[in-house]
């Protein structure tokens, strides 16, 4: 993590995908990197530093099951996140994946695992926990 801030390298091959949910994701306090093309995205990850791959599954050139597996070759520790328009994938398509979400996913769910994997909090929250934020606002 970058002072506090999560870093997500945000892979998905329709540009109008990647603007409108890497801008909300900006919004809730991640730092966003973002690839069109999953070739390009395999070789720059080798020069980037990130906390968070999020991974579209449906993409030319590899499946991002593929880019899953060759980003945990390259830094296992990473968590990867896996978006589709499929409620249900095989598998042998998780294997490298620590989470999944389909069509119909709450952007709040998404939002909740991506913190949960990278152990970030919400802005604001640095340096406090949950219970004292709750008891702050009560």
């Amino acid at each position: 993590m970058n002072n506090g801030t999560t870093t997500v390298f945000y892979v998905d091959d329709n540009a109008r995908s990647r603007k409108l949910l890497g801008g909300v994701l900006a919004e809730c306090g991640f730092e966003m990197i973002t690839a069109g093309d999953p070739v390009e995205a395999l070789c720059r990850c080798r020069n980037i530093c990130f906390d968070l791959a999020l991974l579209d599954y449906q993409m030319p050139s590899l499946t991002g099951s593929q880019l899953a597996l060759e980003i945990k070759l390259l830094m296992p520790d990473v968590p990867i996140v896996l978006l589709s328009g499929y409620a249900v994938l095989p598998a042998t398509e998780l294997v490298f994946v620590d989470a999944h979400f389909g069509n119909g996913t709450h952007l709040d769910d998404l939002v909740d695992t991506m913190r949960l994997l990278t152990n970030s909090k919400p802005p604001g929250m640095v340096g406090r926990t949950w219970a004292t934020a709750w008891s702050d606002s009560t």
